[in-house]
């Protein structure tokens, strides 16, 4: 069981680093000469190097980081919940574990989503 387990979250990180590397547009890497082209690239879009960056801009961007990382979290709750309960091999206390981590991970993540709406709801209504 514990070989199982290990085996699936192996395949699961590899399934997700391969996707990752997928997704990323292939301009992001053919646009630099350098790392160190890259880095200061990314310095500039970020509003660094002197230039002082809006804290209504600043506060969205730390909400998105965040939103996105209890997303990945969430859903890889979700994959674990759905795993253990395919696991479960009918053992009540199982199927009940496995249903409490799928609904804790959905909840969650509904209200990581109204927190991210109350966010920028007030952002907006105080910049006016």
């Amino acid at each position: 069981m514990r070989k199982k387990f290990q085996l699936f979250i192996a395949a699961l990180a590899v399934t997700l680093g391969v996707t990752g590397a997928v997704l990323v547009p292939a301009d992001t890497y053919a646009a630099c000469k350098s790392a160190i082209d890259c880095a200061q690239d990314g310095v500039d879009k970020a509003g660094g190097g002197g230039a002082t960056a809006d804290p209504q801009e600043i506060i969205r961007t730390i909400v998105r980081v965040l939103l996105f990382l209890i997303g990945a979290i969430s859903v890889i709750m979700i994959i674990i919940g759905g795993f253990r309960y395919v696991v479960s091999q009918g053992d009540s206390g199982n199927v009940t574990a496995a249903k409490n981590t799928i609904l804790y991970a959905v909840i969650g993540l509904i209200v990581a989503i109204f927190a991210w709406a109350i966010v920028d709801f007030v952002i907006d209504n105080l910049a006016k």
